[in-house]
C-alpha cells in the first residue's frame, strides 16, 4: 500500500496472526504495521500455538485467523478463541470466499470476515472497523447477507429486541445516536473494550452486520 500508514487511535497496539503459510504470515505483518508506530505484530504458525500466545499476552488487541490450517478445524478454533477470551476481537482472513463460510464464521464469533484476495487497503480499513467496535463482512457478501436477514426481519424483531440486556439497550441507543465506542463508554462509565464486547453481542443479537443495520433493526423494534 502507498501513501504512509494509516492510524488507529494514535496508540499501541498488539495483534496476532495466526496462519500456516510463511509468505501470508509475512505479508500480513508487514501490513498491519502500517497502521500506526507502535503496533506489534505476533505470529502463530497454528491453532493450538495462537491460543498459547493468547494465553500469554491478555494485552492483545485483535486476532487474525486463517480458516484452513492443517491439522484442526478453523471454525473450533475459532469458538475457542471465543471461549477463553471473549472480549478479544477475531477477524477471519481466508481464500473462501464462499457466503455460507462468512455467515458461518460470524456465527462462530468472528467480528469481520476478509477474503485473501482483498486489496492491502481493503484488508487495513477492515481491522480499522473491526477495532472501533464494528462487525466487517466484505462488500461481495454482505448483499447475500443482508438479502436473508431482510426476509426474516419482520418475523424476528420483537423477539430480538426482548433478548437484549439493560446495558445492550444503552449501548444501542447511544450506537443509534451515532457515538463511537469511546463516546458510548464515557456515557455508561465502561471501557472502551467493555463497549466493543457489548456492540458485538448486539450485533449478534440482533443478527445484523454493523452499526447501520443495528439501527435499522432498533427502529422497527420501537427501541429508539
Amino acid at each position: 500500500m502507498c501513501g504512509g500508514q494509516i492510524l488507529v487511535d494514535n496508540r499501541s497496539m498488539k495483534l496476532l496472526i495466526v496462519d500456516d503459510h510463511p509468505v501470508v504470515r509475512d505479508g500480513l505483518a508487514a501490513l498491519l504495521r502500517q497502521l500506526g508506530p507502535d503496533v506489534t505484530v505476533l505470529i502463530a504458525e497454528d491453532g493450538s500455538r495462537g491460543l498459547g500466545v493468547v494465553e500469554s499476552h491478555p494485552d492483545l488487541d485483535v486476532v487474525v485467523l486463517d480458516l484452513a490450517m492443517p491439522g484442526g478445524d478453523g471454525f473450533a478454533m475459532l469458538h475457542e478463541f471465543g471461549r477463553r477470551q471473549p472480549q478479544l476481537p477475531v477477524i477471519v482472513v481466508s481464500s473462501s470466499e464462499d457466503p455460507r463460510d462468512v455467515r458461518r464464521a460470524l456465527a462462530s464469533g468472528a467480528l469481520g470476515y476478509i477474503p485473501k484476495s482483498a486489496s492491502p487497503r481493503t484488508i487495513l480499513a477492515a481491522v480499522q472497523f473491526v477495532l472501533a467496535g464494528n462487525v466487517y463482512v466484505p462488500t461481495l457478501l454482505a448483499q447475500d447477507q443482508t438479502s436473508k436477514q431482510d426476509e426474516a426481519a419482520d418475523h424476528s424483531i420483537p423477539g430480538k429486541a426482548a433478548s437484549l440486556t439493560a446495558r445492550q439497550t444503552d449501548v444501542l441507543r447511544l450506537l443509534c445516536e451515532g457515538r463511537s465506542n469511546k463516546e458510548i463508554g464515557r456515557k455508561l462509565g465502561l471501557s472502551e473494550k467493555t463497549v466493543k464486547v457489548h456492540v458485538s453481542a448486539l450485533f449478534k443479537a440482533l443478527n445484523v452486520a454493523n452499526r447501520l443495520q443495528a439501527a435499522a433493526m432498533a427502529d422497527k423494534a420501537g427501541l429508539i
